[in-house]
Parts: C-alpha cells; structure tokens; sequence
C-alpha cells in the first residue's frame, strides 16, 4: 500500500483537502497550460486586440478542475475506491477537455506567438502540424471512438486496468490517457481553432450521441456485474471499510448518471452551432440574392418565359 493511501472513509473534506502523494504531474501540467495561455491572453490584451473573456475563464477553469482532480485529496482515494478513480476518469474525459477546447488554445497560439526567433519555430511546427496527414487521422472519428471503446470496455473487461495499475505509476500514466483521449475525442466535436479537417454538423452529433450510449451501456454493465472488474481494488477498499462490490456499483452509477450531463451539454452546444450556422448561411444567401438575384430562381423564370413563347 502507498504511504499516501487513506485508512478511514472518505468525506467531502477529505476529497478536497489538499494531501500528499507522489509527483503531481497532471497539476504541474494544468498550471503550466494555465500560465501559459494567460501569457498568450495578456499579449493580445496588450497589444489593444480583443480575446474573448468567455473563453479565457473556460479554459482556466478546465485546467482548475484537472488540477483538483488530480492534486487534492481525491487523487489519494483514486488509489483505494473504484467509485472516485471512475470520477477521476470521466472528469479527465468529459469535463476537462470542453471546458480546454473551447478555450480555443489553438487559435491564440497563432495570434499571440511573435513571429521572431523562438516564436518563428513554434509557428512553423504548429502549421506543420496543421498539414500533416498524422493530425487528421489523429482527430480522425475511427480513432475516437476505438479509443473511448479501450478506455472502458478494453481497459475493465480485458483486465488491463489490474496490470497497468500494478506497475509503479501506472495510475498517473492512465490518468494522462484519458486526458489525451477525451480531448482526441473533443476537438472535432467543439473546436473553433484551424483543424486538418472538420466533421459536418451531422457527424459532430453523431459522435456526440454514440458517446452518451457508450457510457450508459457500460454504467449499467457495471451496476449488474457480481463479480468485481479490477481486483486492485479489493483490498484497498475493504481495509476503509467499504464493501467492494457496492463502490463497484456506485462507480457504474458515476457512469451512467455524471458521464451523461456533459454529453448531453456538448450535444446541446452542437445544436445550437448547427442552428446559429444554418442562420448565417441562409442570411448569406438571401443578401447575395438580392444583389446578384437568385440563380435558381431566374433559370425557372427562363424556363417558363420559353413554354410561353412556344405556346404563342
């Protein structure tokens, strides 16, 4: 057992006091994005150009809640509770990547690198990345979905969640993956920021709602099972004093019932852009029709001016 894991029943204190534990790489992470992108919102500030403060609070608060996720005293009981290492799970891939993507971190980085020096590299790998043919098959749908399919299915069913937990930072490792894989999955279906390629507002809902009935089927798989997934677990749970297969059911329930408010506030978002786009596009297409007229419309006038004039 780590010298760090708790010996009494968690409380909500308990979860968010803050509590020793082994390199916080995912806090020192979040806080290096968050100073990172303040520099970049500062610059542009500065400069007397506008960045949108809507999208500085979100992304700020994304790398705060990764930071509490994965800093304070919750990431202690991730070690011993099923239950809380599935919170941390579904926070890392559904909460904190749309609160980072529509920071739209992409697009300050464009706008806030000097084109000098050191910046004029960064540039240069960034459209780089733009264009090569890896970015697109990375943000690619048939690799998001294979991969949220491993994160669960594969990682519980397959017994690969008591392997890679047994190995010294094994759980700091598969917190970064679902880190990567919530925001693979992400950027195609919230991004503002230039991509390789863009998913049809039809796709993005697609993928949207192919999401939401994979954690509701996996929830309830794991609500009903009698037998527990990861054995790690085991005993770190019954030395707190808690029933392992009750955690069990109560991570199932995490699943079923918290994995499903930011789908269905990520799908509410992807209809409201399907829907302000449609608008602008019509608005676009009535403007231009009164300037240069309806190309449509005038071939159906021609075409009834004709059957006139054979009539006559």
């Amino acid at each position: 057992m780590n010298p760090w894991t708790p010996d009494a029943p968690p409380t909500l204190v308990d979860f968010l006091r803050p509590t020793p534990g082994p390199i916080p790489v995912l806090p020192i992470l979040a806080a290096a994005l968050a100073a990172a992108y303040l520099v970049g919102a500062v610059r542009q500030w500065g400069r007397g150009r506008t960045w949108p403060i809507w999208r500085t609070v979100s992304f700020l608060l994304g790398c705060l809640v990764l930071a509490a996720t994965t800093g304070l005293g919750v990431e202690a009981y991730g070690y011993s509770l099923l239950s809380v290492f599935m919170f941390q799970q579904l926070t890392l891939m559904m909460a904190v990547p749309p609160l980072l993507v529509l920071g739209s971190p992409g697009t300050l980085l464009l706008r806030a690198t000097p084109h000098t020096g050191l910046g004029s590299t960064v540039l240069r790998c960034a459209h780089w990345l733009l264009r090569a043919r890896a970015s697109r098959w990375l943000l690619s749908p048939w690799l998001a979905v294979p991969v949220y399919l491993a994160a669960f299915y594969g990682l519980y069913l397959a017994g690969l969640a008591d392997r890679i937990l047994a190995v010294p930072g094994g759980h700091v490792a598969l917190e970064l993956a679902f880190l990567a894989a919530g925001i693979l999955f992400t950027i195609p279906v919230l991004s503002s920021d230039p991509l390789p390629a863009r998913l049809t507002h039809v796709g993005r809902a697609v993928d949207v709602f192919a999401e939401a009935a994979l954690h509701a089927f996996f929830g309830v798989f794991l609500m009903m099972a009698t037998t527990m997934l990861v054995t790690r677990f085991v005993a770190p749970t019954q030395t707190l004093g808690i029933d392992p297969l009750e955690d069990q059911r109560l991570a199932g329930g995490l699943a079923w019932s918290y994995g499903e408010a930011p789908t269905l506030l990520m799908l509410v978002y992807v209809m409201h852009r399907w829907s302000r786009d449609d608008t602008a596009r019509a608005a676009a297409d009535d403007r231009y029709a009164d300037v240069h007229g309806a190309s449509e419309l005038d071939e159906y006038n021609a075409y009834l001016g004709r059957l006139r004039e054979k009539d006559s």
